[in-house]
């Protein structure tokens, strides 16, 4: 999934991104194991952790893990977020000073934690704020600042254009809009139709973000937007290789691709181990058993519902790496 192809790029600033399939900053997700296995599988864009800006700025070991970027990617995307100017400008400068080569502004997440310190999409109840911490980033760093936003904070306010029309005359380089409101969470279908007001607002790219989990609602999702690209969150659970397989589908190479069941088991592995040395051998373990759980549900073999729980269920209660990798084999050559 790794070969050259026609594919056109996405521009973004200085950026160029090979492919119109970006892969979503995804909290507990998209760590640095995660980025580097999708990658290595094609995957042109895949963002960090939501990163706090005031944690950052006080090195919270545990929030300067999610901004690793890690060398070697290539390319590395630190997502921040926050609702004080300063500390955005701060997490800016730390981003691009740790190798960013893009930097994108959360203002869509619709987790109460978040929306309830003023973050998130809770800003775009505050325009006036948002606009703010969007010119304090572009004005702390020399990197092309992205946002990410939803189409407004509930029905009666779906005031993303002019969230999008603000951004960019404060100098931001795209625009991601996930398809629901903040109080939708994630229920209901995604609206794309609605994110092609965002489109015809402004002339730097948009992506749509928002139920694309294969090469047809990726297609879907561009038609009913208009939007250059699209952006990918809960549809790579346990299949990094998601975004290069949509994307060479959109290029017109071919249908979707899968691994094949050796090839599936081989980048399992290969994430495990990377889990397991980028935070030690008992968290890596821990933080991983959730992509494990996800790569189980998805493996490739006919079996009952009842029997993937119950093959997820003994593999997650291992707190062994050796036992975890002779469970997997053990399980993929039944």
């Amino acid at each position: 999934m790794t070969e050259a192809s026609s594919r056109p790029d996405l521009q973004i600033g200085d950026v160029s991104i090979r492919g119109r399939v970006l892969v979503a900053p995804m909290t507990g997700v998209s760590d640095l194991p995660f980025r580097r296995v999708a990658s290595k599988l094609g995957a042109a864009y895949v963002a960090t952790e939501m990163v706090a800006c005031a944690e950052f700025a006080r090195g919270r070991p545990d929030v300067v893990r999610r901004a690793a970027v890690g060398d070697g990617l290539p390319l590395m995307v630190v997502q921040l977020v926050g609702c004080d100017a300063g500390h955005i400008a701060h997490g800016a400068r730390m981003a691009q000073a740790a190798g960013a080569h893009l930097i994108d502004l959360n203002m869509g997440c619709p987790a109460k934690e978040v929306t309830g310190i003023q973050s998130g999409s809770a800003l775009m109840r505050d325009l006036d704020l948002a606009e703010r911490l969007i010119a304090a980033a572009v004005g702390a760093t020399s990197r092309p600042v992205t946002l990410k936003m939803r189409l407004g904070w509930d029905d009666d306010s779906r005031n993303a254009p002019e969230l999008a029309q603000r951004a960019q005359a404060c100098g931001v380089a795209a625009i991601t809009v996930h398809g629901r409101t903040r109080q939708q969470f994630y229920r209901g279908d995604a609206d794309w139709a609605a994110v092609r007001a965002v489109k015809q607002e402004v002339n730097i790219p948009v992506v749509v973000n928002g139920d694309v989990t294969d090469a047809a609602s990726a297609r879907a999702a561009l038609a009913a937007s208009g939007a250059d690209a699209v952006m990918i969150g809960r549809g790579v659970y346990g299949r990094p290789w998601l975004a290069a397989s949509i994307d060479e589908a959109l290029s017109g190479r071919e249908e979707m691709r899968e691994p094949d069941r050796h090839a599936r088991l081989e980048l399992v592995l290969d994430h495990f181990r990377q889990s397991l040395s980028f935070y030690g051998d008992r968290l890596g373990l821990k933080i991983f058993r959730k992509h494990l759980g996800w790569y189980v549900e998805r493996a490739p073999w006919p079996v009952q519902a009842a029997e993937r729980r119950e093959a997820k269920s003994a593999l997650c209660r291992l707190d062994q790496p050796a036992q975890v990798e002779a469970g997997l084999a053990a399980l993929w050559a039944a």
